[in-house]
């Protein structure tokens, strides 16, 4: 790289400008006066970071205890001493006795974050590791892992840290809640090291860049405070590093979760392969610390280990952009680098005070993540940060670690405002949205350019489409509906004006010949049983947070009060759903299983979406199958299938951050069928989606149905837009249009055939009038009389809150059709209960005023 090059790139710098690729590369090439320079850029950069942050002049580290879990690893990582082989240790993993020993010493010393560090998955390569978890009765590493943490938090108080590698969505769903951070190295996207022969992670599974940048992404997702980093010099190109750089930062921007990025120097280990590759050259590093700084930004907290460099050189680091010494112990060794002694609390305090700054303590997490709370930690943890935090700065307090319970208490307990059914179409909402509506939901923008720069499958748009496309895919329907191509689906998701009456008049004649004429409902009661949820999805109104106006949780006895309410009017179903609440015990759905039965034991409890059931078997440390055996023993029946969007990533990202990712929606109803529990599929469409998505989602529920035979019904869900957080925000687009109401149901009724029999009509979000045409257009269920729906209410549906049994015959009357009360899985309804449904339209008032049904 040219010295032109270098100070053409470093004058841009120093003038405030954004650098490119290859001006960042040829900033690494800094020597000399240049690299001088460049960390002037720099420290400025940082200074600007501080004083923002209202800690001018404060450079951060944490007090810790390192907590080497495993030293078994299923890697072989060319430079490294901590893992190693069963023969080398006593046993595979420390004791709890021995976890607990080293973080109550690290808690009599001062120390407040336990960082527990593990070789990725060792059960997968040594018999030992699964031996040991095994005979004490774990299923894989993590879950000891998150024993552990759990034990360190109640008998200690330290804030665990967690480091155990790559790790999957539902993985770090279930490890958050017992964690105040969690990290991984990126190290390097050079995919080289780990793809060729001779590179330094060849051989080692977990080092797949993308693996790792995933885990990191959806780590983000879950809102973790995340750790993350590069190594330098360990046979990477200066471009490897720009780019390990621009990735953490393209994650950074996009989820706000990265708390800090470490810029590590190589040092060379005896005993391993690379003992005899040289250091990280002190001036390169540096340069890459400035430049990490520089692309980074001033929010970013630039981390360098202390113990890597002499202490002659800790000057030089500040001097070039780091922030944060990081975890530093006084009481256990870095066991990753053991040669490399931490230096003392008090001496890292002199070298930082002669460089001009002070050294102030932290927690695990940093304090930006602490003050804000929720999102960030989990309510469980919590309490423990805020009793080791200085509330003022989100700095360590000068306390001492006290064990606290890491449970949550066991009662439901009623708050907020639990008249939502009866006032939400009487006084409407009592905000327009959850109160921190402007910064909740990160940068959309950038997501709904980056799904726009993506063209329909074959770049078609509906405006190119041909009337012979549409004409040859009726033709091929007509012959097989459920054997379409992608392409003649496509043509048909287009179709409009007298293409599409074709389109709905064949799909209702194959809805003649696959169900007949009766249109089928059930009488329900739907139970939302809290409304205050810390995912925040984009697109959900009826979230809320606990301090809002309009937030409520229904106590048990409430919820039981409803059910027997519901059943004296003539309900067959319960159908509850509620927020992600953390404030609710872990065992809050299982709970309200129970009384659901306990109240009524002949109701069917059709209860629980999979984002429900994943955050209920993380906070409760089982798996979902196993949870699902405890549900359906403790009372549910069968399982909505909300929450399932768009079954595709690229929108799902832009709807909901990626909370629960398509392969886990699926996951999750997959074994619910295993199980033998039925659920519903539902798909919501007119946001930011297109047609071909929903082909696509059609196409994957046939597919899972073939395999599982476990959906009872398809319920297309329009999208409400009128207080949807995404479409104030103008992201999205004002729902669907009537033609994609039509072409939505018409085109399910096809590619479902001979899969998913029933398909139907939400009156809750299409208009009496919609209703109808969607029974003309291949729709043949009407769904429940639910009583006191709340969340389409709450996005702005204009449609009701209940529907009397009356209003159901006469939706289907006007359709020309007769109606059918049926069970939750469409079968016939008992005479007792066909009896008690006879009294609903007379009775149903002394449950809720039958004007809730009616807009005013």
């Amino acid at each position: 790289m040219s010295t032109t090059s270098v100070r053409r790139a470093l004058a841009r710098a120093r003038a405030g400008k954004n650098i490119d690729r290859e001006e960042a590369v040829a900033l690494l090439e800094a020597r000399g006066e240049d690299l001088t320079r460049l960390c002037e850029v720099a420290a400025s950069v940082r200074s600007a970071g501080l004083t923002d942050a209202g800690r001018s002049g404060v450079v951060t580290y944490s007090k810790k205890v390192f907590v080497p879990l495993t030293r078994l690893c299923r890697d072989r990582c060319h430079y490294c001493t901590f893992a190693t082989t069963p023969g080398q240790v006593e046993e595979a993993y420390l004791t709890p006795d021995q976890v607990l020993d080293i973080a109550r010493e690290g808690a009599r010393l001062g120390c407040k974050e336990a960082l527990f560090t593990l070789g990725d998955r060792p059960e997968d390569r040594w018999q030992a590791a699964r031996d040991w978890l095994d005979a004490r009765g774990y299923e894989d590493t993590l879950s000891y892992l998150r024993a552990m943490a759990i034990l360190v938090l109640e008998q200690t108080g330290l804030i665990p840290h967690l480091n155990p590698g790559v790790m999957s969505w539902a993985e770090l769903q279930r490890l958050k809640p017992v964690a105040g951070s969690m990290g991984l190295m990126l190290e390097t996207t050079a995919r080289s090291l780990w793809a060729e022969p001779g590179g330094c992670h060849y051989g080692s599974p977990d080092k797949e860049p993308a693996l790792r940048l995933r885990t990191i992404e959806d780590a983000s997702r879950t809102n973790i405070p995340f750790t993350t980093g590069i190594l330098v010099g360990i046979g990477e190109r200066p471009a490897d590093r720009v780019d390990s750089l621009l990735e953490l930062r393209r994650l950074a921007r996009q989820y706000g979760a990265v708390q800090e990025v470490i810029v590590q120097n190589f040092r060379a280990k005896p005993g391993t392969a690379m003992m005899a590759t040289p250091d990280a050259d002190l001036e390169e590093y540096l340069a890459t610390i400035a430049v990490a700084r520089i692309l980074l930004g001033p929010r970013m907290r630039i981390q360098a280990p202390p113990n890597l460099s002499d202490p002659q050189e800790l000057g030089l680091l500040l001097a070039a952009g780091v922030d944060d010494w990081g975890g530093v112990s006084p009481l256990t060794p870095d066991h990753v680098n053991p040669e490399r002694p931490w230096p003392q609390v008090e001496r890292l305090a002199e070298l930082t005070a002669d460089a001009g700054f002070e050294l102030r303590e932290r927690l695990a997490a940093q304090p930006e993540y602490i003050r804000a709370g929720s999102p960030w930690a989990d309510a469980r943890v919590l309490p423990h940060l805020e009793a080791l935090a200085n509330p003022a700065t989100g700095l360590a307090a000068d306390v001492l670690p006290v064990g606290l319970p890491w449970q949550e208490a066991d009662e439901v307990v009623s708050s907020g405002r639990t008249d939502l059914h009866v006032s939400i179409d009487q006084e409407g909402r009592r905000t327009s949205a959850r109160g921190d509506f402007d910064n909740a939901f990160g940068d959309w923008q950038v997501l709904v350019e980056q799904l726009d720069d993506k063209p329909a499958s074959g770049g078609e748009r509906a405006a190119e489409r041909l009337d012979s496309d549409v004409a040859a895919a009726l033709r091929a329907a007509e012959r097989d509906p459920a054997g379409l191509t992608h392409d003649q689906a496509l043509a048909l998701a287009y179709a409009d004006g007298p293409e599409l009456d074709a389109l709905c008049r064949l799909a209702d004649q194959v809805r003649r010949s696959a169900v007949g004429d009766v249109v089928t409902y059930v009488v329900n009661r739907n139970v939302n049983f809290s409304n205050v949820c810390y995912v925040g999805c984009r697109f959900c109104a009826f979230a809320q947070r606990a301090t809002d106006a309009d937030a409520y949780r229904l106590s048990l006895d409430e919820v039981g009060e409803r059910v027997e309410q519901a059943w004296d009017v003539g309900a067959t179903e319960i159908c509850m759903q509620g927020g992600i609440d953390p404030a609710l015990p872990s065992s809050v759905h299982l709970d309200l299983a129970r009384e659901v039965k306990r109240r009524c034991p002949d109701m069917h409890l059709h209860a629980f979406s999979p984002m429900e059931i994943i955050s209920g078997a993380s906070r409760m440390g089982i798996s979902v199958t196993e949870w699902l055996t405890e549900a359906r023993t403790a009372g549910v029946d069968s399982l909505p299938g909300t929450a399932a969007e768009i079954l595709d990533d690229e929108v799902r990202w832009v709807l909901t951050k990626g909370k629960l990712p398509a392969a886990e929606w699926l996951r999750v109803i997959r074994t619910a069928h295993e199980l033998g529990i039925r659920t519903t599929a539902t798909m919501m469409y007119g946001h930011v989606d297109e047609p071909r998505h929903w082909v696509g989602h059609m196409r994957t529920l046939v597919r899972l149905q073939r395999e599982t035979g476990g959906f009872t019904e398809f319920v297309p869900l329009p999208f409400v837009h009128q207080s949807s957080p995404i479409y104030l925000a103008g992201v999205a687009r004002p729902g669907p249009t009537q033609r994609d109401n039509r072409a939505v149901h018409a085109l399910a009724r096809l590619l479902m055939h001979g899969r998913i029999d029933n398909i139907e009509c939400s009156w809750v979000k299409l208009s009496p009038e919609q209703c109808v045409e969607m029974l003309r257009g291949g729709a043949n269920d009407l769904g429940g009389t639910l009583m006191e729906e709340t969340i389409s209410r709450m996005a702005g549906s204009t449609n009701g809150s209940m529907k009397t049994i009356a209003g159901i015959k006469e939706l289907a009357a006007t359709a020309g059709r007769p109606t059918r009360q049926r069970s939750t899985t469409y079968g016939d309804v008992t005479p007792e209960r066909a009896e008690a449904a006879g009294r609903f339209d007379t009775q149903v008032h002394r449950v809720v005023p039958l004007s809730v049904g009616f807009v005013r």
